[in-house]
């Protein structure tokens, strides 16, 4: 199969690191990068998780292009001091966190709102044990990211939910039933905005409705903004807590690994305005010794966010032309499956209820006959059955050939 070229496909050199510059060398994002042998989760976990490392992979959240330059140098650069000891934040982190917002989503936040966290998941964890007691509810809206129903039953905590409406095609939240969990004393609501993995970027609107229940409920909620740069024109992501920035019921989760491509190298950032829920939530992580002071993640994450816009606005543009071209071939010559574009993520949301198979052998006809690996939707909870989730953070000839497999395949179905 193709899929050989691709797997043995030229490894871009490393060599010595260059300044930044307009143009990103980095950025050209048609690149094939062989990424096996790495311990990539995405290629060489394959066997673990589809039962055969024959397959393209097009499923964890996970990039495969390189970071930016500048982020490739400073890790370079850090790697060149033998010592690898404990480290502090640099000085201007905070700061240059404040600028990001400010620029990207038009949002003004005070510096001492600012927590650092292990990662999104971590903190979601955290965020249960925090503000929950064992048996309280917490809400989530399915079909969602995998983690929020286990950060819930892990701890000891009722899950409710409170699934999205699909309107051919297109998600809403359902503010009705919303409402009948907040009366029935849901205590804490986990959001993901934009939505993983429907792809959906929620409105001024629906925030303030969204609001306006967890006001009148004395509800919490907690919103997952990993996918907050990765959003497409004419969409506007729109940071939950800046709708109502002196709330003690809200705080927003945010961090550079699916902006900049480098989710190993765990980072997240919390904002809450109110004392009394950042201490609630930093106070676990204390509890259980969790210090954010790797040198290498640092170093990548400063580096990040002080010059790596120019990466990040090609990136878009290049994300936006391959859910066109996906769109297009799925409904030119796949016309047993539908698809929508997503407003925010690399992540699309693939529909194929129509070839009447249940999950287990829909998930078996893509590995073992197209040779493809995607997330099976129903690992997203209710809603997600006969859907798959489809990552387009890729070379588009490699998304382009996964779908031309899939063809082929559904041609001998």
């Amino acid at each position: 199969m193709a899929f050989a070229a691709l797997a043995g496909c030229h490894q871009q050199q490393g060599g010595t690191p260059v300044a930044s510059t307009t143009q990103d060398s980095n950025s050209n994002f048609d690149t094939l990068i062989s990424r096996l042998n790495t311990n990539s989760v995405k290629w060489d976990g394959r066997a673990a998780v589809f039962g055969t490392d024959d397959l393209l992979p097009l499923w964890v959240a996970d990039g495969d292009f390189a970071v930016a330059n500048p982020i490739q140098h400073a890790l370079l650069q850090r790697a060149q001091h033998p010592i690898y000891g404990y480290t502090h934040h640099p000085h201007d982190l905070t700061q240059l966190l404040v600028n990001w917002q400010l620029q990207r989503h038009r949002w003004a936040i005070e510096p001492d709102w600012l927590v650092t966290m292990p990662g999104v998941v971590a903190t979601l964890y955290a965020a249960v044990k925090a503000l929950t007691n064992e048996g309280d509810a917490v809400i989530v809206q399915p079909p969602v990211y995998t983690p929020f129903f286990s950060a819930i039953t892990d701890n000891n905590r009722r899950l409710m939910l409170n699934p999205l409406k699909n309107n051919n095609g297109h998600y809403e939240m359902d503010f009705e039933h919303l409402e009948q969990c907040a009366k029935q004393g849901a205590k804490l609501l986990l959001l993901c905005s934009p939505h993983n993995p429907i792809g959906r970027v929620w409105t001024r609107d629906e925030l303030i409705k969204l609001i306006d229940i967890s006001n009148r409920y004395d509800m919490t909620i907690i919103s997952d903004e990993i996918h907050a740069d990765l959003v497409y024109a004419p969409h506007q992501h729109i940071p939950l807590l800046s709708l109502d920035d002196l709330s003690d019921k809200l705080a927003t989760v945010f961090a550079p690994g699916k902006t900049f491509n480098m989710p190993g190298l765990s980072m997240a950032f919390m904002v809450a305005s109110d004392p009394e829920l950042r201490a609630k939530l930093t106070a676990e992580f204390k509890r259980l010794h969790i210090e954010n002071n790797n040198p290498f993640t640092l170093a990548a994450v400063q580096a990040a966010y002080a010059q790596g816009a120019s990466w990040v606005d090609a990136l878009l543009p290049y994300l936006a032309q391959t859910q066109q071209a996906v769109v297009k071939f799925v409904r030119s010559r796949l016309p047993q499956l539908k698809i929508q574009p997503s407003e925010g993520t690399f992540l699309m949301w693939l529909d194929c209820r129509a070839l009447g198979l249940d999950d287990k052998n829909l998930q078996a006809f893509l590995v073992e006959q197209a040779k493809v690996g995607l997330s099976a939707g129903i690992s997203y909870g209710q809603g997600g059955e006969g859907f798959m989730r489809l990552n387009i953070a890729a070379p588009r000839e490699m998304v382009l050939q996964a779908l031309d497999q899939i063809e082929h395949a559904l041609g001998s179905l």
